[in-house]
């Protein structure tokens, strides 16, 4: 197996729901993380006029995906003590059975062999805090959908999940840090 899985620490959910804001707040903590693959992947296409969007291009933008976790996850093996994922390679899977693609092979290689802690902290629907912007084009609507595919997907591949309670970034921050072993 490679890496560290039982240091590499999984936060997901649907958009929208605190997971970037909590892991901004444990990085400033000290605490090593990942980038979010698809808000910089879609950046990235966008300024240079690529296929590789959601609204373009899925099955691109999976590939795209899959390329960045892999790539997180071996950079991760640099850190000492947990490093926070701002999404996982199952996020991967679970974006293309929300919509309505095939999974690859590959991908679902991935997502086996490629395994964080066993606890994965997922971030619930939060209306109140829920904005669009130039990446996040998704209804609100969409996002709990999203959502309910992390709780499936992940589920699936043997996770447990930890539910994150809605409330302040600190107080996230104390849950997440509290129940880290």
């Amino acid at each position: 197996m490679p890496g560290r899985s039982g240091d590499f620490v999984v936060i997901t959910g649907g958009p929208g729901s605190g997971k970037s804001t909590l892991i901004d707040r444990l990085e400033h903590a000290g605490f090593a993380r990942s980038q979010e693959a698809g808000r910089s992947i879609i950046r990235d296409q966008t300024e240079i006029g690529g296929r590789g969007l959601p609204w373009l291009d899925p099955d691109l933008f999976a590939e795209l995906m899959l390329c960045w976790e892999l790539r997180s996850y071996r950079l991760a093996d640099d850190h000492a003590g947990p490093v926070f994922f701002d999404r996982g390679l199952p996020d991967i899977v679970g974006y293309l059975r929300l919509e309505g693609r095939a999974v690859p092979d590959h991908v679902h290689a991935a997502a086996l062999a490629f395994r964080y802690h066993p606890r994965v902290f997922i971030a619930p629907p939060w209306p109140e805090i829920y904005r669009r912007d130039d990446e996040r084009r998704q209804s609100l609507d969409e996002a709990e959908r999203t959502y309910a595919s992390m709780v499936a997907t992940y589920t699936d591949y043997g996770y447990e999940l930890v539910p994150l309670p809605r409330g302040p970034v600190e107080e996230r921050l104390r849950f997440v840090t509290a129940r880290l072993d």
